[in-house]
This record gives C-alpha cells, sequence and structure tokens, in this order.
C-alpha cells in the first residue's frame, strides 16, 4: 500500500529526532517485552536475546524508513534476518504482531519527546501505517509457511499411511508419527471405507479437520477409492469411528480390534490390524447384511473366503481348538447339530441323547468360544470354523484290513 511523507515543514527535524532516538526506542521495547509479554519471558535466555535484536532491527527498520517514506517498508523476512531461521518457527504470528503493537505503542509513548512541535500526529500515523505494512507482512509469511508445512505434514502422513498399510513398520516410522504430532497417549483404531469422493486437496484438508475433531490424534491415507483412518488418543474411540460414518462413501466401513497402545509404541500391531481391516473392507461384499461399521473380526469367514492367513489362524485357534480340547463331547454335538440342518431333535437322535442334552451343549459351546451356535450368523462361523480346523487336523484313517 502506497504510503505518503510527512507534509509539514519542519518534517526533517522529526526524521532527525527520530534517528537520534533510535536507542531510546529500542531500550524501551525491551522494557515492554520484559515486562508485559510472557512468552518472552518463558523462552531461554539465548531466543530472548534473539528476539531483543529482533525489536531492535523493527526500530531500526522504521526509522529508516520514516526517513523515506516514499521507499516500501521492510518486511518481517528482513527484520528476522539477523536471528537464525529456527527463531521464526519458535514465535508464532500472534507473538509476532504483539511485538509489532509493543512497538507501535513505544514509538506512540515517546511521540512528543521525538517529534518536532506540532508533528506528535504525523508521527503517530507514521507509526500506524509502518506497523500495518509490517502486520501484513507478517500474515502473508506466516501464511506461505503454514501452506509449506501443510504440504509437508501432508506427504509425510501419507508415507507413515502408505506404510502401515504395507506392514513396513521400520524404526524411523515412530519418528515420523512423532513429527505430525501424535501425541503418543491412549489406544489406537483403524477405520477404512470406501472415499465419498475423487480426491482433491480442498475436501482432503476438510476430511483431515473432521478426524481429528473426532479424536485427540488422527491420520488420514486416501488410497485410490478406500479411505483409511488410523485415530488415537484416550476417549472413545470406537464412538468417535462412529461419528465419521457420513465422511465414508457407500458400501461397508470395517473397524479394527482397538490397539491397547499408542501408534507410536505399537507399530507392528497397529500395521497387524490395518490389514485385518482392509482385508475385511475387501470380504465384506459376501455378507450384505452386515452392519455398517462392521468389527473387521465379525468376518472372519468371509476374510477366509478371500484367502486371509491371519483369518483362518484366528477362527481355528478360538472355536476349534478349544472344543477339540474339551471333555464335554461340545465338538461332536456341535457337528451333529450342524450336520443335521441345525435340528436339536435330529441331531439328539444321532448321539443317542436327549434334545435337552443338545441345548445344554450347545450352550456350552456359545461360552467356550463366543459363538452361539443356536444364532444363524454365529452357527455359520462355527461351520467354517470346523471346517478350517477339520483340514488343518484330519482324523486318522483307519487302517484296511489284511487281506486273508
Amino acid at each position: 500500500m502506497a504510503t505518503t511523507p510527512p507534509t509539514t515543514t519542519s518534517a526533517a527535524e522529526t526524521q532527525r529526532r527520530v534517528r537520534d532516538g533510535s536507542g531510546l526506542l529500542a531500550a524501551a521495547a525491551m522494557r515492554r517485552l520484559e515486562s508485559d509479554a510472557a512468552w518472552y519471558r518463558a523462552l531461554p535466555a539465548e531466543d530472548r536475546s534473539w528476539v531483543g535484536l529482533v525489536a531492535q532491527a523493527g526500530i531500526a527498520a522504521f526509522v529508516t524508513w520514516f526517513s523515506d517514506p516514499s521507499k516500501p517498508p521492510h518486511g518481517v523476512g528482513e527484520i528476522f534476518a539477523a536471528a537464525p531461521p529456527q527463531l521464526t518457527r519458535s514465535i508464532s504470528l500472534q507473538q509476532t504482531l504483539q511485538l509489532v503493537r509493543l512497538s507501535v505503542d513505544v514509538v506512540e509513548s515517546h511521540s512528543a519527546r521525538l517529534a518536532a512541535p506540532g508533528e506528535e500526529r504525523d508521527l503517530r500515523e507514521a507509526v500506524l501505517r509502518y506497523s500495518r505494512e509490517v502486520a501484513f507482512s507478517a500474515a502473508e509469511v506466516y501464511a506461505r509457511a503454514a501452506e509449506v508445512r501443510g504440504a509437508w505434514d501432508a506427504r509425510i502422513e501419507a508415507l507413515v499411511v502408505d506404510a502401515l498399510v504395507r506392514g513396513d513398520v521400520e524404526d524411523s516410522l515412530r519418528s515420523r508419527v512423532a513429527a505430525l504430532g501424535w501425541s503418543g497417549r491412549g489406544s489406537t483404531l483403524v477405520v477404512a471405507g470406501t472415499s465419498a469422493r475423487p480426491f482433491d486437496e480442498v475436501w482432503a484438508a476438510d476430511l483431515r479437520r473432521a478426524t481429528r475433531r473426532a479424536a485427540q490424534d488422527a491420520l488420514v491415507g486416501i488410497h485410490d477409492d478406500r479411505l483409511v483412518l488410523f485415530l488415537g488418543g484416550e476417549g472413545d474411540l470406537v464412538a468417535a469411528a462412529h461419528g465419521l460414518l457420513p465422511r465414508f462413501g457407500p458400501g461397508p466401513v470395517v473397524i479394527g480390534t482397538p490397539v491397547a497402545g499408542s501408534l507410536s509404541s505399537e507399530l507392528a500391531e497397529c500395521a497387524r490390524s490395518a490389514a485385518q481391516v482392509l482385508a475385511g473392507l475387501t470380504a465384506a461384499a459376501a455378507w450384505p447384511q452386515a452392519p455398517r461399521p462392521v468389527l473387521a473380526g465379525d468376518l472372519l469367514p468371509e476374510r477366509v473366503l478371500i484367502g486371509d492367513q491371519n483369518a483362518r489362524r484366528e477362527l481355528v485357534t478360538r472355536a476349534y481348538a478349544p472344543l477339540e480340547a474339551h471333555t464335554g463331547a461340545l465338538l461332536d454335538t456341535l457337528w451333529a447339530y450342524l450336520g443335521t440342518g441345525r435340528s436339536l431333535e435330529a441331531a439328539a437322535r444321532e448321539l443317542y441323547v436327549h434334545p435337552n442334552t443338545v441345548r445344554y451343549r450347545l450352550r456350552r459351546v456359545a461360552d467356550v468360544t463366543g459363538w452361539d451356535p443356536l444364532d444363524a450368523r454365529d452357527s455359520y462361523v462355527l461351520q467354517i470354523a470346523l471346517a478350517l480346523g477339520r483340514l488343518e487336523n484330519p482324523p486318522s484313517t483307519p487302517a484296511a484290513p489284511e487281506a486273508l
């Protein structure tokens, strides 16, 4: 924005007085920083000295501009040039603007002493014009830095999610997770579904904001038409996942088993959970009545059908092995019940027991495995588990009788 020089005949005298009083202004600015800026007092001694240099550079830049207002004011970048680059990352935009306001107050409070008689108002107006230009420059610098940082963070986030999806959990991944600001508290939950719309920067930014509002920690990954979320924190992550359902496109949404630990400390476990969730997302089409969202653990039979070895092992371990190890004829009773069309009476006749005995044993099956054979869905899960168990542990074939 264009600026105009003071128009009074004694402008040169005011300029001389301002130049001569630059040391006074810098000292006054430092005293105000010490007394009014709590964030400045909290800085380490070295950073405080650098901020002092910045404040003095700002006063000096104003004095230089005031001597020739026809030139554009120095921007924030030039004012911060005396300090190391990392200082600009340590001081927020709000703190920078507070530094500008403080400098304005200092010059205004000394305007009666520095300005030639009758020039006080012109000096104050010049200060206001200069501070406005510097404030606009500061906003532009910080906005540009935020854009660069946001783009860099988005790239790191994409690399982290991609590595977790691929199961590549090398130690360097921990530092990348930490760089994204993951707090390291609470548990972790993986959620996956279809993307609501084609990827674009505006939608992705809005999605990230919504996800971070829902959970204390969050990572967002978009792979083709799949949307993968890692939610973390100490709150109810399953409830957070339900709240994010409208952000997904049509079709199934799969939730993993919560990992009891932070993503940064349980990388391998979180990667395994992600693999289960994505396998569930692929297999969910085989269960049209599946709820939305559905747990990856509720899709074990469908995951087995697409070749998920983890689901195969889990079914055998959780269902077949405990029944095989049980001494109460539970495995034989379940085989009879499933093999006779899920009929209590037919199973009882095959086993030569009362139907109530079959019903009691089936209740014990539910206690042992967590799946109720009397429920249609659970009996299907158990039937797949029994078939897998027999494939892994086929019964021994009786020896053929010797020929006479």
